[in-house]
């Protein structure tokens, strides 16, 4: 639990830092499906995130999200819930597409559960209106790995 509380600490002092420098705000609804021995038993990872987006360059920002993750269990297996911490790099390639890839960690919200390496790269497209639809493979790595492909529904603000 200190490990959480450190990370939201840590993802709302940038935040707080960065908020100067014209950046935007984003929620969304997070959906995957796991993958690989995962997939033997979760049937879904569903979940919110908050991001936080700053312009370093024309057409690329620096961003950190925070959000949490449910990985939905299979028959006898029971939930197991993640706060995946993470930062990056988005690219606009032409008009409303992007690249984005993130690295970070995952806390585990289960006693002994411990924290993972995580990696997210992915593509996705914001309307103009705010808007956004992101699709990525999510990797967090600790003695094997829990993966998933995944999908952010998002509005930016």
């Amino acid at each position: 639990m200190k490990k959480i509380l450190l990370a939201i600490l840590f993802v709302t002092a940038s935040v707080g830092v960065s908020f100067a420098q014209n950046g935007k705000f984003s929620i969304g609804l997070e959906l995957g499906k796991p993958t690989g021995n995962v997939g033997d038993f979760y049937k879904l990872a569903i979940g919110g995130s908050l991001k936080y987006d700053v312009p370093i360059e024309k057409g690329t920002n620096f961003n950190v999200s925070l959000g949490y993750t449910s990985f939905q269990g299979k028959r006898y297996v029971g939930d197991a819930g993640f706060v995946p911490l993470k930062a990056g790099l988005k690219h606009y390639f032409d008009q409303g597409f992007y690249g984005e890839a993130q690295l970070g960690a995952a806390f585990s919200t289960e006693d002994h559960g411990g924290t993972f390496f995580a990696y997210s790269p992915g593509v996705g497209y914001t309307f103009a209106g705010g808007f956004d639809v992101g699709f990525r493979y999510e990797g967090w790595s600790k003695n094997g790995t829990i993966g998933q492909v995944a999908t952010r529904l998002a509005f930016n603000f």
